[in-house]
């Protein structure tokens, strides 16, 4: 096995990974990739838009969602990985079984809710592969996160939760090179909270790891209009402001128009 590059060299800042959810259940697209077929086109489709990176997930992880075994998580994913094989594709699990199948299929990236709390075998499974991982804050549990989330600082108390998870994932053998931080918009938080740590992101940032954001299509955008979910121009302006306060990967459902405006982004930027 070579050793991957630095994830530095491998997604520049501004990158941006593409979300296809292979769910019934999913707070946006939920059923929509169900059929493997459709799953394949809509991925080949992400990244000839520009994606660097296509996350593929088989369990919801929405507000109140229930969960999957890992039968029924491989069952999902497994056909899917199979046919983009030789695709950039990142794993979206906690589950040590499903990761360790989903990196022999070629996946980069685990991209991880419980931050390698999930599952005692999963940091094993990371070191191993010599794999990235995405260590995301999350407070309680998908079924329950969003029931009265309480914070004495939400961007210190993430910000310590994510530097505990970091020392110990290098301390299972990850090496540190490879590991991103993702302070869970959405998860465990109210829209203040989520609003307040992309405000102060440069916090997170102080880390010294590079910072994944996943602020599209959330619900937190939605109540600036009264909708249910964020529109794609409401999960791009907190994309845009998400860049200019240090992100390097944003995820994102609606990938060219990201991609394009972060372009921008850059160019004023002068990059």
């Amino acid at each position: 096995m070579s050793a991957r590059p630095p994830i530095e060299q491998r997604f520049v800042r501004g990158s941006v990974m593409g979300v296809l959810n292979v769910t019934p259940d999913s707070f946006s697209d939920g059923g929509v990739h169900l059929r493997v077929e459709a799953a394949v086109t809509s991925a080949w489709g992400m990244l000839e838009a520009g994606a660097s990176i296509i996350d593929v997930g088989g369990e919801s992880t929405r507000p109140g969602a229930e969960p999957v075994d890992a039968a029924e998580e491989l069952a999902r994913i497994e056909r899917v990985l199979v046919d983009l094989g030789g695709a950039p594709v990142s794993v979206d699990t906690s589950k040590a079984i499903v990761a360790r199948r989903a990196l022999e299929l070629g996946a980069e990236l685990l991209n991880d809710v419980t931050a390698l709390r999930g599952d005692a075998e999963l940091a094993g499974v990371v070191a191993d592969a010599g794999c990235y991982v995405c260590l995301m804050h999350m407070l309680g549990k998908p079924r329950t996160m969003q029931d009265h989330p309480v914070y004495d600082d939400v961007v210190s108390d993430v910000k310590r939760f994510l530097e505990e998870r970091l020392a110990f994932s290098v301390a299972a053998g990850v090496r540190e090179e490879h590991v991103c931080l993702d302070p869970g918009i959405g998860f465990g938080k109210t829209a203040a909270h989520n609003f307040e740590l992309v405000r102060r992101l440069d916090e997170l940032v102080a880390i010294g790891r590079p910072v994944v954001i996943g602020f599209s299509r959330k619900s937190s955008l939605g109540a600036l209009t009264g909708a249910k979910t964020g529109s794609a121009a409401a999960s791009i302006g907190a994309a845009v402001a998400a860049f200019d306060r240090g992100a390097t990967i944003i995820r994102a459902h609606d990938v060219r128009d990201h991609v394009e405006a972060l372009a921008a982004a850059q160019a004023v930027r002068g990059a």
